[in-house]
């Protein structure tokens, strides 16, 4: 099982990116997949996640209205959008996915019991 995550640069401050997150060695299983981040000096924190199902995404508070995680068409793709970026949203983005179903689920959707990461992909907005 691999995760490769992508898209990550530097953005002026308005601006917007887009992440990808492409999991392979599920075969024909789709899995629930998170987006978390962590912040030099910062716990890594829940940033979204997609259920496995796809009935249900959840956000963190500091990036609803502004950021939009999705399913692509490829099977295990998901997509970070991340638009009106800030400075406080400068780390590196990690993908994380699981075979469980009890992860990306209400009310503990950001618990980080992913068995698998990605490397990360790092985002840094100026101001």
């Amino acid at each position: 099982v691999q995760l490769q995550a992508s898209g990550g640069g530097l953005v002026q401050a308005g601006g917007s990116l887009r992440l990808s997150c492409a999991a392979s060695g599920f075969s024909d299983v789709q899995n629930a997949i998170g987006w978390f981040r962590q912040a030099p000096g910062k716990k890594r924190e829940g940033v979204a996640c997609i259920s496995r199902d796809d009935v249900s995404t959840y956000y963190a508070d500091s990036v609803k209205g502004r950021f939009t995680i999705s399913r692509g068409n490829v099977k295990n793709t998901v997509y970070l959008q991340m638009n009106s970026l800030k400075p406080e949203d400068t780390a590196v983005y990690y993908c994380a996915t699981d075979f469980s179903a009890l992860l990306c689920v209400s009310p503990n959707w950001g618990s980080e019991q992913y068995d698998y990461w990605g490397q990360g992909t790092q985002v840094t907005v100026s101001s």
